[in-house]
């Protein structure tokens, strides 16, 4: 058992209403913290009111970006429950970008205890309406003063938490997405594969170009031939071709979403062909043209599928099933949302009650 040290607030705050909630806008009352300090390691794990971080100027992270992330949920059960999905991925990878960004690995057992006394603590701001969910972002910074370029000497690994509105408050409506054709998210040997801030400034310009045509998000072609497809934004892409299910194969500088790891495994318990393999935006074009490119959709932890309607590609519009969601994306949707909910059985075991 970890010595998990815990501060309560006196100042709780007021929790907001469902309707209120979005994403990402609103945080439960207290975070959990773990130092790392070179020749002692981490040390020092505590549960804490939730308030801001204090930083000399010269900390590295604000000169160096050296800080991975994750992104997890927990969930109110039809039985009144707390309940997590698949924590333990997280941590998994979380260390995996560790080592990419010459952070040193977390205790996954240590990361894990503290996010369930963090959960047991803040249970409350699990919101409990169709649809709505607690966010779970872990954290990590380098936090010592040096302006030198090396790995840091010292860190902070943080958990703060952020009760979430439903994604999809109308049903799941498909979404557009444009082929971004001038800019690369990543390469084969930088961090597309870590979960990294970097990551996600280096895209915003191709999503700000998406937004000013009228999608929602971009689709990124790989960095070396502009020509294969990787992933969408914030989320893993697949694409029902023929009857068979085809995501792209993780390549060092794709993103190895848990959501994605899912819905493979969901895939072929159903008995549905399903393919990791490369998948180059011309095959994309092709099916579509020939009219066996049935269903498009991405994964991830916020929305767990967005059904792909509409893929544009050059001056190409490419309809996908009439705009509307597939009978394959539904059927992720329902099964994944039913485990993590609690109303169907979890023949997978991903889940922890607490």
């Amino acid at each position: 058992m970890f010595d998990i040290k815990t501060e309560l607030t006196t100042n709780p705050k007021e929790k907001p209403a469902p309707e209120e909630l979005g994403f990402g806008h609103y945080f439960s009352d207290h975070m959990f913290v773990l130092d790392y300090t070179n020749g002692i390691g981490w040390h020092d794990p505590r549960i804490i009111p939730y308030q801001p971080i204090s930083l000399d100027p010269s900390s590295m992270i604000f000169h160096y970006g050296q800080s991975v992330f994750e992104g997890l949920k927990a969930y109110v059960t039809v039985d009144n429950e707390a309940l997590l999905f698949r924590p333990d991925q997280n941590f998994k990878r979380l260390n995996r970008s560790n080592e990419r960004l010459c952070i040193p690995a977390i205790d996954e057992e240590l990361a894990l205890e503290g996010l369930k006394q963090l959960v047991k603590v803040d249970r409350d701001w699990i919101p409990s309406a169709p649809g709505t969910s607690l966010y779970i972002r872990p954290f990590i910074i380098a936090t010592e003063s040096n302006l030198g370029v090396h790995p840091s000497n010292n860190y902070q690994f943080i958990i703060i938490m952020s009760p979430s509105g439903s994604y999809y408050k109308e049903g799941i409506n498909p979404v557009k997405i444009l082929v971004e054709e001038q800019f690369v998210r990543a390469v084969k040997g930088g961090t597309g594969e870590a979960k990294t801030g970097g990551n996600y400034a280096s895209a915003l310009k191709g999503q700000e170009i998406a937004s000013r045509e009228g999608y929602s998000q971009t689709l990124w072609l790989d960095g070396k031939e502009n020509k294969f497809v990787e992933e969408v934004g914030s989320m893993n892409i697949f694409f029902k071709i023929n009857g068979t299910v085809v995501t792209p194969e993780l390549n060092g500088s794709i993103l190895p979403g848990i959501t994605r790891d899912s819905m493979i495994q969901v895939l072929k318990s159903k008995g549905i062909p399903v393919e990791e393999r490369r998948i180059s935006i011309d095959e994309v074009v092709d099916a579509y043209q020939n009219g066996t490119l049935e269903e498009v959709f991405g994964t991830g932890t916020a929305a767990v599928i967005s059904p792909v309607g509409e893929l544009k590609y050059l001056e190409d519009k490419m309809i996908i099933n009439k705009g509307e969601i597939g009978e394959v994306s539904q059927m992720l949707y329902d099964t994944l949302t039913g485990i993590q909910y609690g109303t169907i059985e979890d023949a997978f075991g991903w889940t922890i009650r607490l």
